[in-house]
């Protein structure tokens, strides 16, 4: 070792190490093109780092929703990406739903929220990519059933179907509600291997 590294030289090191081999982005780099992060407070390791960031993202059709929930969020400690859009300028749900789908997938993100119109075309597009399960959630047992049976990783939500006070319950009680296991983890799995036979990387 080099006798000239200070302590903090060596924290550096390790840090950086750790986060290039789980695959974390460094809190240095650059985040991704048109997303703003938010957080209400300081994140200290790359485990924390995942499971504390939720990735949301709205068409012109949510922003208002997207605005009130990412609040909600901040306040409960959660590190926020906001992938968009920032502004009632119409824009295509696929696009936002896949920026969002992809921090998921690549594990830069712990959990995903979308917001459109009905919640139902955002769900269609983040579905298609690996890794993601996406459920389109209306009220509390959906929220429930979607992670406890499904372990949903994403949710996405109608603007024009939900009051701003049923959509900030549905988004606790889904990130509160933990997954069951047991005989869900075996249909969950199932779930999977359909994604793996019939994608790109399975044919």
């Amino acid at each position: 070792m080099r006798p000239d590294l200070t302590e903090h030289d060596i924290r550096e090191i390790v840090r950086k190490t750790v986060y290039q081999t789980l695959g974390v982005p460094s809190s240095k780099k650059e985040s991704p093109p048109n997303t703003k992060i938010d957080s209400s407070d300081s994140i200290t390791t790359s485990e924390e780092h995942v499971q504390r960031t939720i990735a949301i993202g709205t068409d012109h059709g949510g922003v208002d929703l997207k605005a009130l929930l990412k609040q909600d969020l901040i306040s409960l400690g959660y590190r926020v990406i906001d992938c968009g859009t920032h502004s009632k300028d119409s824009v295509d749900y696929p696009d936002i739903a896949l920026e969002v789908a992809k921090l998921v997938a690549a594990g830069e993100a712990w959990r995903g929220v979308i917001i459109d119109g009905a919640g139902i075309g955002s769900c269609m597009a983040a579905n298609k990519v690996p890794g993601v399960r996406a459920a389109m959630c209306y009220d509390y047992a959906t929220a429930v059933n979607s992670r406890e049976h499904n372990n949903a990783n994403v949710l996405t939500l109608g603007a024009g179907l939900l009051d701003s006070k049923l959509a900030q319950r549905i988004l606790k009680t889904w990130l509160g509600t933990e997954f069951g296991g047991g005989r869900h983890a075996r249909r969950v799995d199932k779930i999977d291997a359909i994604e793996q036979k019939y994608s790109s990387n399975g044919k």
